[in-house]
């Protein structure tokens, strides 16, 4: 199986402001933490540092390069045919979570 943590690869936050929100791995910075992007303009997202406890990964992967800016990833999501994948929200049950 390969690793879930990768370069391009799709999640939904499940803590914080932006719950429920969908987000893309742009940099890996060790186990505990990567950098993710909406990108804002699509999913209200903005670039930022996340610990990987607080993402659930998603089965899709983007070809991106590492660092990738929002307009390159915007442009990956378009050629991958996710753009109303990204728009819809994901309900986050609160009390499941904490169990």
């Amino acid at each position: 199986m390969p690793p879930l943590v990768t370069l391009g690869r799709v999640c939904v936050k499940i803590r914080g402001r932006d719950a429920g929100r969908k987000c893309v791995i742009v940099n890996i910075i060790d186990k505990n933490y990567v950098v993710v992007t909406g990108p804002k303009s699509l999913t209200g997202v903005r670039r930022r540092k996340v610990n990987v406890d607080h993402l659930i990964f998603l089965p899709y992967v983007l070809k991106i390069s590492k660092n990738a800016s929002d307009f390159e990833v915007l442009q990956s999501i378009e050629k991958a045919n996710l753009i109303s994948f990204f728009r819809e929200g994901v309900v986050i049950d609160a009390k499941k979570d904490l169990i």
